[in-house]
């Protein structure tokens, strides 16, 4: 497994306004699409694409197309659907599945509770959209839920990570052949007792649709 950490002026910007308690939901749920963006153009550097030659006005110029089949891209409910309209802006033919998933707040551990995936996944590149890496739990439960059906190679994008998190992904997905890559704007300093990110920006679901 492969963690790439964004490092650019205008990703730590937007973060430090999410990270700010003051911040409110329409600006929260704004400026997190406009991050998952900037994370997705890293996110997508391996994306899979062939050569092909378009006639230009002038004469004709060799280039590249997506190849088939298209990517997927897999937001964890209900959080990841926050970031989805900033990954599609940029992989706008992508196919779109979702994923349910809720973690039980006593034992830390996922479980799923609504699926909406192709039941073969062979030879597709996946993208999957989790604001919050913090126990790791969640994520690597969808992660081999995606190669359990046929992914082949697997990119999560998250708008911040746990060094807990990343490790029990690692110990985790030890044994997997299938390409792995986290892609977040930082990894922070550690877990607290109740499994939230320190200093973390709260619970992103709320940030982003209020509490409920």
């Amino acid at each position: 497994m492969k963690t790439l950490v964004v490092d650019h002026p205008l990703v730590a910007h937007k973060l430090t306004t999410l990270r700010d308690a003051t911040t409110d939901s329409p600006t929260f749920r704004r400026l997190a699409d406009e991050l998952v963006t900037l994370l997705a153009y890293e996110a997508t550097r391996d994306v899979r694409v062939a050569p092909v030659t378009v006639d230009t006005p002038v004469a004709p110029a060799e280039g590249v197309r997506l190849t088939r089949p298209q990517p997927l891209v897999v937001p964890i409910l209900r959080a990841g659907l926050g970031m989805l309209d900033g990954m599609t802006r940029l992989l706008p033919t992508a196919e779109v599945g979702f994923l349910g998933m809720v973690r039980d707040e006593g034992t830390l551990k996922a479980t799923t509770y609504a699926t909406r995936l192709p039941d073969d996944l062979s030879g597709r590149q996946c993208y999957v959209l989790d604001p919050m890496l913090a126990t790791g739990g969640t994520l690597a439960a969808a992660i081999q839920l995606l190669m359990d059906r046929g992914a082949d190679d697997v990119t999560a994008i998250c708008l911040l990570a746990a060094p807990e998190g990343l490790s029990h992904m690692e110990e985790k997905l030890a044994d997997c052949k299938v390409p792995v890559r986290i892609v977040t704007a930082a990894v922070d300093s550690h877990l607290n007792e109740n499994g939230f990110i320190v200093p973390g920006l709260g619970d992103a679901g709320d940030r982003l649709y209020g509490v409920v």
